[in-house]
């Protein structure tokens, strides 16, 4: 069956020609007649196997006949990410070349206004992602009711995403008089509910169990360490049979990182994750698929729709968190028939991830025999590469952090043999030079010389003798001892009473108060009484008045 059989235009069938594609593929050869009668849809098929051609196609055919209105586009695409709605304006721009169609695309991190002016001049398509085309709905910017066709692309991403409130909010302002394409490599609950809830008897079109993978990639898991996944990346790149390769990561750090140490090995190498601006993601992907770098470290964000011809291997460097991506991962590699490599790396902590993954796909993926560092899908490494990595995990202490110094390089160990000193064959070996396994026990040690008892020890300077105390019957009795108010503390030197003088109100107070502390440097305010005295007046009143003379 050639794509004239499937009831395309003839201007349609040129620019397909020109394409350099003569036979539709599984999806295409069901999806396209039954979109052109006006069918719903909901398409489950694999990666790479064209599904975007599939709507895009009998799309133009559709749309070539009516007239587009300002600021109410006549179709929609929703697509999760914006390289994807990227993509799809290629195709439409590639397959669309004969007939008059104009085209908006609605995505984050570019300018708005360049937006607003294509929608005001009327578009026949729109494609969109649902974050940009929520925002233009709540300002009042784009009116929907045109709408007579919706495409819902990568349904399960946008599930991951959650996207799909937004869906749900975008349906319900569209006309329901519409016709609805619903596309997606798994159908999990939720999706399943959505296409229950927006389309009307739709046809379902399954080219392959859903969740399966290509069969034209062949898979390997290899199990290592974290320690291990930078050197053992470098190890699979320097193969001659690795042309291009895409590097997916969990973590934004780590594209990061590890294109950084990728770098440093002098690879061509670039990067693509979310935190990049658009123009910059952009023209990385170019870069990628033009052939000026040949490796290309990612996130998610690129694991989902894009198509970029010839790349020979996929390495999960990180396990997938969601089984899900891990089949739109491997289906970077093997499209449009050709075979392609899938190597995922596997901890032990990824042990859960990689049952979930084996589950969803029903199939057990093969386990990598030889050395985890010298892995090598062509040949096997050369004996001499094995003693240059790192131990094995199970080798290595289990201590993570305690990092590794290099050894460094001891006298003893650079100097020439003639060098070191010979001992006399009677001398006894060194005890702390000798090996621990060498050396006696304790008991077969010779006992330390006895001590001479302490009689027998020299006597030591004689010290002087304390003073000698009274006896205790020659102390005076306790009755004839002075009072204990009136002793003298310790450390302070012994007070005189003042003597108070005739007719003083305060003369019995006066008379057993201590003198007051001598005066120090900055004190102005004359003498100092502490406390109340017997007849309980405050020192403050008893201070004698000054007058300046």
């Amino acid at each position: 069956m050639s794509f004239s059989d499937l009831g395309l235009s003839d201007a349609l069938l040129r620019a397909v020609a020109d394409s350099g594609y003569d036979t539709p593929t599984p999806i295409q050869r069901q999806a396209i007649p039954s979109v052109l009668m006006g069918k719903d849809i909901i398409a489950i098929a694999q990666t790479g196997t064209g599904k975007t051609a599939s709507f895009v196609l009998p799309m133009i055919d559709i749309l070539a006949e009516g007239r587009s209105r300002a600021l109410m586009p006549r179709s929609l695409i929703l697509e999760p990410t914006r390289e994807l709605a990227q993509q799809v304006a290629e195709n439409f721009d590639k397959y669309g070349k004969n007939h008059k169609l104009t085209m908006a695309l609605l995505i984050g991190g570019v300018s708005m206004g360049d937006q607003l002016a294509a929608l005001e001049k009327g578009v026949d398509v729109l494609i969109a992602t649902p974050g940009r085309l929520m925002d233009l709905m709540n300002r009042g910017k784009i009116l929907m009711s045109g709408c007579a066709m919706l495409v819902i692309d990568e349904a399960d991403r946008m599930l991951d995403m959650g996207f799909i409130p937004d869906i749900e909010t975008i349906c319900s302002k569209l006309p329901k008089s519409r016709q609805t394409l619903l596309f997606s490599a798994t159908m999990p609950p939720p999706i399943k509910k959505l296409a229950d809830q927006f389309m009307e008897s739709p046809k379902s079109i399954e080219v392959a169990r859903a969740a399966s993978t290509n069969t034209n990639i062949t898979q390997w898991v290899v199990e290592t360490s974290n320690r291990d996944k930078k050197d053992l990346v470098r190890s699979i790149l320097a193969q001659d049979d690795v042309k291009t390769a895409i590097i997916f990561c969990n973590k934004k750090t780590m594209v990061r990182d590890l294109a950084d140490v990728l770098k440093r090995a002098r690879m061509p190498v670039g990067q693509i994750h979310g935190d990049m601006e658009q123009s910059d993601r952009i023209r990385e992907l170019d870069r990628f698929k033009q052939g000026d770098i040949t490796i290309l470290v990612a996130s998610d964000v690129a694991a989902r729709g894009l198509d970029v011809p010839g790349v020979s291997h996929v390495i999960n460097f990180d396990m997938p968190w969601h089984p899900d991506d891990y089949v739109h991962r491997i289906g970077r590699t093997g499209r449009a028939g050709r075979t392609g490599i899938a190597i995922s790396f596997a901890t032990p902590e990824d042990a859960e991830n990689l049952a979930n993954i084996e589950k969803l796909t029903r199939q057990k993926i093969a386990r990598w025999k030889g050395d985890a560092a010298t892995v090598q899908v062509a040949a096997p490494a050369p004996a001499e590469a094995v003693d240059a990595v790192e131990a094995p995990a199970e080798e290595r202490s289990g201590d993570r952090r305690r990092a590794r110094k290099p050894r460094r390089d001891r006298a003893d160990d650079v100097a020439p043999a003639a060098a070191a000193p010979v001992a006399a064959p009677d001398a006894a070996p060194d005890a702390e030079a000798a090996p621990r396994s060498d050396r006696r026990r304790r008991d077969e040690r010779t006992p330390r010389e006895a001590r001479p008892p302490r009689e027998a020890q020299p006597a030591g300077e004689a010290r002087a003798p304390s003073e000698a105390r009274l006896p205790r019957e020659a102390r005076p009795p306790r009755d004839a001892r002075p009072p204990r108010a009136e002793r003298t503390p310790l450390g302070e030197k012994p007070r005189t009473v003042r003597q108070a003088a005739a007719g003083d109100p305060l003369a019995s107070y006066r008379a057993i108060a201590l003198a007051p502390p001598p005066r120090r440097n900055g004190d102005d305010d004359g003498e100092r009484f502490t406390g109340f005295g017997p007849e309980g007046v405050p020192d403050f009143l008893s201070r004698p008045i000054r007058t300046d003379a």
